[in-house]
């Protein structure tokens, strides 16, 4: 944990938000050491936080003694370099118990999970938040997607929260989500609350929420391809629109296509493509099932023809 508030230092974010995957071994227990070196790999890469044990890292099938044991080997690794962020979900009081083991591990935030099952009017859906938001120093970003979904009204009150940072977004709704800045921004002026782009391949829509003032979002690409995820966030940020274009065209839209082609892909789909690079980080753990071989080879396709974008264009600023 470190002593500046994550507030400000996600505000001072210059690489893409890391949400590695579970490392498993052989066994199915979870193997720490491949997990220390997959956050190493995305530190020393260029990521702006690490947010462990949330839904890439398959939050909902690790046990609380896992979930404690993965957020500590988070923090020891990363050092105090960048900030760490722990998921918490389920029920209240599951969320709580979450949350304070997160706190215990040494983490600087949460990542806050739409609460198990039930489907909570907007007062019930503030109750929860408030109270997890109030079961510990920690500084918490409510996720907004599936059976957690705010009005404008809902996330002012939020954001007037104490403890309450900021709203990820994963219901990918530009109208609402426009209405909710301008809302903040109207009726909680003095409130700084943070927006983050949290839809499964977030890059596809990096242009369209960045016009209405979301520049903040979660990389899944990073934690297979932390080049390209790289690459993609440095262009994005410079204007330069003919990386962005092509990277688009030959690596993102192929691949939110073939994430398609399977349930559970945003979390599977990704660990095979970490695989892929070399680190032996296991299978997902059920009820997700792993990509077939045709899929795996399909991805391989897809970044391949990403690194040949970069390429080109390295070649082309060389020349």
């Amino acid at each position: 944990m470190t002593s500046a508030p994550l507030a400000a230092r996600l505000h001072r974010a210059t690489g893409p938000l890391f949400f590695p995957v579970t490392a498993y071994g052989p066994d199915g227990t979870v193997d720490l050491d491949a997990f220390r070196a997959h956050v190493r790999t995305g530190v020393d890469a260029g990521a702006a936080a690490v947010f462990a044990c949330c839904g890439t890292g398959e939050f909902h099938a690790l046990t609380q003694r896992e979930f404690r044991a993965v957020v500590a080997a988070a923090v020891e690794e990363t050092a105090g370099q960048v900030p760490v962020v722990a998921g918490a979900g389920y029920g209240t009081a599951l969320a709580v118990e979450y949350a304070r083991i997160a706190e215990e591990a040494g983490a600087d935030g949460l990542l806050a999970m739409p609460p198990y099952l039930v489907v909570a009017d907007q007062e019930g859906l503030l109750g929860h938040y408030t109270v997890l938001a109030a079961a510990t120093g920690l500084e918490t970003i409510v996720y907004q997607r599936d059976n957690a979904v705010f009005t404008p009204g809902t996330v002012v009150a939020l954001a007037r929260t104490p403890g309450v940072i900021g709203l990820k977004d994963g219901y990918g709704d530009l109208d609402l989500m426009q209405r909710i800045v301008s809302a903040v921004r109207t009726e909680a002026p003095g409130e700084d609350f943070l927006y983050f782009n949290g839809l499964p391949t977030a890059e596809l829509t990096g242009r369209a929420y960045r016009g209405i003032g979301v520049t903040l979002y979660s990389s899944a690409v990073f934690a297979f391809a932390p080049d390209i995820a790289l690459a993609f966030h440095r262009a994005l940020e410079a204007g330069d629109d003919a990386l962005t274009d092509e990277l688009l065209d030959h690596f993102y839209r192929p691949l939110v296509e073939l994430r398609a082609k399977g349930r559970g892909y945003a979390v599977s789909l990704v660990k095979a493509g970490v695989r892929l690079g070399g680190p032996a980080v296991g299978p997902v753990r059920t009820p997700l099932t792993e990509p077939p071989a045709a899929h795996v080879e399909e991805l391989t396709g897809i970044i391949a023809r990403g690194r040949a974008v970069l390429e080109k264009h390295g070649q082309e600023q060389r020349g």
